[in-house]
């Protein structure tokens, strides 16, 4: 904590010589870690969620630099796929992506193009678009294949004896400095804090959150009749709250307080609460509600916390960090330094906790605090507990293709 205080301290010093006031940011979009099985077996890379405190020297790679040309032939398995579902995901990015000029040809062409069976969908891919292997920092080709979902809760716009629990909206205190404003090669780094005085302190805690009378009383979105949903809703990052009149409103990441995510399913683990394989997210909510006097210390032991902002009536599905709706098996998160926001992909890997292939195209509409690394996805499983079942048991191997538009120019 000093050394973060000390940090602050140069930061805002720095700051306030270049005569740039310290300010909030726009929402960022990336939604934080999904609590995974906790296993023994090794990933490509396991960081805590969303860093902000983290300003250690960045890697120098290159944008998308792990990417290396390969053949469409490679694509095993695309030609099986039905192509024509991922169409709509496809046009969800173009909507971003047409503004950009290397994507301007492709997505212009594919507005062009009414109802397109597969045989015409490939035929437009492969006359538009190269192909890319993703490759990690140290060359390998496989990486680590998870999985979310958006859960669906139960909640109230009043606090009552079934509803306890608050759903806060993002504090009016809370400020977010992007580093890459006054340091461009901390681009993706961020930290999070809020105002005492003139100096930037670190943002209060779960802990510190959820007491009661709460510094955050007033600040409540919705009212959510079950504590464990509520800590569940923060790590997938998105959910639909089923209101008592019927009606359903979805709601979206805003901001997080700035503290790393920790593992309550590892630390259950290593109390020797749980098992390894019953370490799921299954797991971990039948503990909790067998053991509601334990919860808020095993709550707590993650300080990190994430509020939340009702999102636009009508849309088909969350907002992804390209700020499109994405879609139910056909949209993942990825680590944007290593493939590009809205680009379409083929993933190579399998059923949750199965050998059964899955191979399909995708789009890369998301980004995560935990998606670190050239091959790394989070697949969208879609809405409710059996999207959340199998969200919460996948853990595959996989490789990734990425496909980016003829004459595309990494780098830019």
């Amino acid at each position: 904590m000093q050394k973060i205080a000390l940090f602050l301290c140069v930061l805002l010093m720095t700051v306030a010589c270049s005569k740039q006031a310290v300010k909030p940011t726009p929402l960022p979009t990336d939604k934080p870690t999904v609590e995974k099985p906790v296993t023994q077996k090794p990933t490509t890379e396991k960081p805590p969620t969303d860093k902000p405190v983290d300003v250690t020297t960045p890697t120098e790679i290159q944008p998308y630099a792990t990417l290396k040309p390969a053949n469409w032939q490679d694509l095993d398995g695309l030609l099986e796929d039905d192509v024509v579902a991922a169409w709509p995901a496809w046009l969800q990015s173009c909507t971003r992506l047409v503004k950009k000029a290397q994507w301007k040809t492709a997505c212009d062409a594919a507005q062009t193009m009414k109802q397109p069976n597969n045989a015409a969908i490939i035929d437009y891919l492969s006359n538009y678009f190269d192909v890319y292997r993703a490759h990690n920092e140290d060359g390998t080709t496989s990486g680590t294949i998870t999985g979310y979902y958006q859960p669906l809760l139960n909640g109230s716009k009043t606090q009552s004896k079934q509803y306890p629990y608050p759903l806060y909206k993002e504090p009016n205190d809370l400020i977010t400095v992007e580093l890459a404003d006054a340091y461009p090669e901390l681009k993706y780094k961020r930290i999070r804090g809020k105002l005492e005085g003139k100096k930037l302190v670190p943002y209060r805690t779960r802990a510190e959150i959820d007491t009661n009378p709460s510094p955050l009383a007033g600040n409540e979105l919705f009212w959510i009749d079950d504590i464990i949903d509520v800590f569940f809703l923060q790590i997938q990052g998105s959910g639909v709250v089923q209101l008592e009149n019927g009606e359903q409103v979805q709601v979206g990441y805003a901001n997080q307080n700035g503290y790393p995510y920790k593992s309550i399913g590892r630390l259950l683990v290593e109390q020797g609460e749980l098992t390894l394989d019953k370490a799921s997210m299954q797991g971990i909510k039948n503990w909790a509600r067998n053991n509601p006097d334990k919860l808020p210390a095993l709550l707590n032991s993650n300080p990190s916390y994430v509020f939340f902002r009702e999102l636009p009536v009508g849309l088909p599905g969350p907002l992804g960090a390209l700020s499109v709706p994405i879609t139910a098996e056909r949209s993942v998160a990825i680590d944007p330094k290593f493939i590009p926001l809205g680009a379409p992909i083929f993933l190579s890997t399998t059923e949750p906790n199965s050998s059964k292939p899955l191979k399909r195209l995708m789009l890369a509409q998301d980004t995560g605090g935990a998606i670190r690394g050239g091959v790394r996805a989070d697949f969208f499983w879609g809405v409710g507990d059996e999207a959340g079942a199998r969200a919460g048991s996948m853990k595959q191997d996989g490789e990734i293709w990425v496909l980016l538009p003829k004459g595309f120019v990494v780098g830019e």
